[in-house]
């Protein structure tokens, strides 16, 4: 009885991610020229910057980009970026990004797979006090098994045990007013023991019967993303008042 109710439950999540693969095709022709920023940001206000994973483009966020801008006063912001350069280049690129927000504004950077990576970095090693928190999905800070393979820096980067995620790892504990939440995707094919991926010391919640990409389009994923980003906000306004 357990065998046949499982056979189900791996086809509809193999069908899932499919789907998510099919759907990410679709959009990646999106958003590719010119960085996507909020117009009318405001001090106070929140910008959530959204960042890709490999081979894909910020166009593959606009679904969840859509999600979060519903809420008053949250903004989204992301971009587009080759899969060449390493993770240290692409936080230089996301410094540029964040550079024409205003000074008062509330940063959270959610990242999917690579791009939960580069967030954690740039929120480390940039010094940038609107950094409020950081949201991985199904992002590998455990390392890629034979990324290296690939040849290019961010593959490299992603390798286990390189010198760029020993960095991320050890500025953890020095970086550790900045929350992070790593959102697992219990089916993801492209890591082992996904859970162990997650970055040490943050909080995990996991996804049953997702994939890699299905994070992507998960409505409860950016249910969770929105959650975290309004409550971050209601924490930082109430530890504001005199």
């Amino acid at each position: 009885m357990a065998a046949r109710a499982f056979l189900p439950r791996t086809l509809l999540t193999a069908g899932r991610e499919v789907a998510a693969f099919a759907r990410q095709a679709w959009l990646l022709r999106h958003d590719l020229a010119e960085p996507v920023t909020p117009e009318r940001a405001c001090n106070g206000e929140d910008v959530v910057v959204f960042l890709h994973g490999l081979f894909a483009s910020a166009g593959v966020l606009r679904p969840m980009r859509g999600a979060i801008a519903r809420h008053p006063g949250v903004h989204a912001a992301a971009m587009s970026y080759p899969p060449g350069p390493g993770v240290e280049e692409l936080a230089g690129r996301l410094a540029s990004l964040v550079s024409a927000l205003p000074e008062g504004v509330r940063l959270h950077l959610v990242g999917h797979s690579l791009g939960g990576v580069v967030a954690r970095f740039f929120a480390q090693e940039a010094g940038d006090p609107r950094v409020v928190q950081t949201i991985s999905m199904a992002s590998p800070f455990a390392g890629v098994l034979g990324a290296r393979v690939l040849g290019f820096g961010a593959a490299r980067d992603l390798e286990p045990h390189s010198p760029l995620l020993r960095r991320v790892l050890l500025g953890v504990d020095r970086s550790s007013h900045i929350p992070h939440l790593s959102i697992v995707a219990a089916a993801d094919a492209f890591i082992r023991s996904p859970i162990a991926h997650a970055l040490p010391g943050g909080e995990v919640m996991v996804m049953e019967g997702r994939g890699h990409n299905t994070l992507l389009f998960d409505e409860e994923v950016a249910r969770l993303v929105a959650q975290r980003v309004l409550a971050r906000r209601a924490a930082l306004c109430k530890a504001a008042r005199p």
